[in-house]
């Protein structure tokens, strides 16, 4: 452990408050947390979280850094991320394996997030020179309209476990070049993750002489998170996490006009067609189900089936998971890792007793592996007569269901039963059956897929879904409009003053 803390340049991990360069906040405060190893159960470090007075001096300074970091042209913004970026390239490989160490996917994942916060920087350093505003033509003589967009201020960004880095880059990278200044409070269950990106940030912020634009702020969601979401200095709440928590932050956020990011609940699906390549399906679904232990909010939970093809999927995927190696995810030969937390193990324990008391055949796995570790289980398979209320609930866990249909019509619709709307897919060599997918009357979420899994996004395309999933962008595309605030514009260069719609109003 030491020596991994050593490659990040990380000397003391004790303080959760940061607003900069040499600018930790020891807050006796604030209580302990521990970040454990979900591998072994062991005790990994321990970080001091925030209390009342180190919270105010964060978003204190947050705000008042905004007032200079605001007046910074945005091209000069783009130069710090893309010194961030350099700054992560350097680091890759150990904070890939602290990823890894603290959240438990596997070494390749583990280093796949990281390489996503070094694209996503990339991708806003160019975006520095492309926030691009309209110009529309006046209807009154001698006038000029245009659009502009301008910097919110303090943004809040909250964190789920399973990508303890990439959701903040994602967010901070984007929010940076925009003009915003970020509070960044991560999981509980990875707050070692932060502290180290604090780390970095904090190097590349000493070298532009910047402070108080990346803030850390670790502490409970149930205290720090909730007085984020309710503070009115904050203009933007990013919430990466569950639809129950979702809700509280919607609400929160709604009732003082703050703008909201969020990203919420998957229950992602995979269409497999009659005409489909099978082998290419079987990979897709494997990587997708099984990756990060199904702890990712896009990966693929159910797979509707066409009948013909039924058993000889089936059967693929069980032969398929009987390799899937199980076990310490800092190994190289190793598949899937742990659960996150032995709660985690527990909710789909109860979710494989609602599936049998739904009617529903466990056809692989569905078992703890005590003999690894707490936290290790099976990758499990079942077949389900139809979609269940267990089949609509997310359960985050390995667990993938088996579902029938015979038309596309009817794939379609089981597809779209559920409350969650974020990632989706179909594999077909059928154009017409693949257009139908991707059309007004296809599948309703924000990520539509063909020929390829629900997981593993790419930063250049805006990340995010519909209905219970919150609706929030992120990432590539236009997503950095939601960091911003739109102003339109109408200069009078003219001697005379028209009104609109042809208006005369007195002499």
């Amino acid at each position: 452990m030491k020596p991994l803390l050593e490659k990040l340049n990380i000397k003391d991990v004790n303080s959760g408050g940061c607003t900069g360069p040499d600018n930790w906040i020891d807050d006796p405060a604030g209580n302990e947390i521990v970040s454990y190893n979900p591998t072994t159960g062991e005790p990994i470090a321990k970080v001091r979280q925030v209390g009342d007075k180190a919270y105010d001096q964060i978003l204190k300074k947050s705000e008042e850094s905004f007032k200079n970091w605001r007046m910074i042209p945005a091209p000069k913004r783009g130069e710090v991320v893309r010194d961030l970026g350099q700054a992560l390239r350097e680091v890759k490989e150990p904070l890939g394996e602290l990823v890894t160490l603290e959240m438990g996917k596997i070494k390749a994942e583990g280093m796949g997030e990281v390489q996503e916060m070094i694209d996503i920087c990339d991708f806003a350093t160019g975006l520095s020179r492309q926030l691009y505003g309209l110009t529309m033509h006046s209807e009154r003589p001698g006038h000029r309209m245009y659009e502009q967009w301008h910097p919110l201020g303090p943004i809040a960004i909250i964190t789920a476990f399973n990508f303890p880095v990439a959701v903040w880059a994602w967010n901070s990278a984007i929010a940076g070049v925009c003009g915003d200044t970020m509070i960044w409070k991560p999981s509980s269950e990875a707050v070692l993750t932060a502290v180290a990106v604090q780390h970095i940030v904090n190097k590349v912020s000493a070298d532009h002489n910047l402070e108080g634009i990346f803030n850390l702020l670790i502490g409970p969601g149930r205290s720090v998170g909730d007085k984020l979401i309710h503070d009115p200095r904050i203009k933007l709440v990013s919430f990466t996490g569950s639809t129950k928590m979702g809700h509280r932050v919607a609400e929160a956020t709604a009732k003082r006009f703050a703008s909201t990011i969020l990203e919420l609940g998957g229950n992602n699906a995979i269409i497999v067609a009659e005409d489909a390549n099978i082998d290419m399906a079987v990979r897709a679904i494997l990587f997708g189900a099984v990756g990060t232990a199904g702890q990712r909010c896009t990966s693929t939970r159910r797979i509707i089936m066409h009948k013909s093809i039924a058993k000889d999927l089936t059967r693929r995927l069980i032969d398929a998971y009987k390799q899937v190696s199980i076990g310490d995810p800092m190994k190289d030969d190793i598949l899937m890792g742990p659960l996150v937390t032995e709660a985690a193990v527990e909710d789909m324990m109860a979710a494989l007793d609602l599936v049998k008391k739904q009617g529903g055949e466990v056809l692989y796995g569905g078992n703890r592996l005590t003999k690894i570790g707490t936290q290790f289980v099976e990758p499990t398979i079942v077949k389900m007569p139809q979609q269940t209320d267990i089949v609509r609930e997310e359960t985050f866990a390995p667990i993938l269901y088996l579902l029938e249909f015979e038309t596309v019509d009817e794939a379609i619709e089981i597809h779209n039963d559920v409350p969650q709307g974020l990632s989706s897919a179909i594999f077909t060599t059928n154009l017409l059956t693949a257009e139908t997918f991707l059309s007004h009357r296809g599948s309703d979420c924000g990520i539509a897929n063909v020929n390829i899994g629900t997981s593993g996004a790419e930063i250049g395309g805006a990340f995010g879904g519909e209905k219970d999933t919150g609706g929030g962008r992120e990432s590539g595309s236009d997503a950095w409009k939601g960091y911003m605030r739109r102003q339109t514009n109408t200069i009078n260069w003219s001697t005379n003053l028209p009104l609109a719609q042809g208006i005369k109003f007195g002499d």
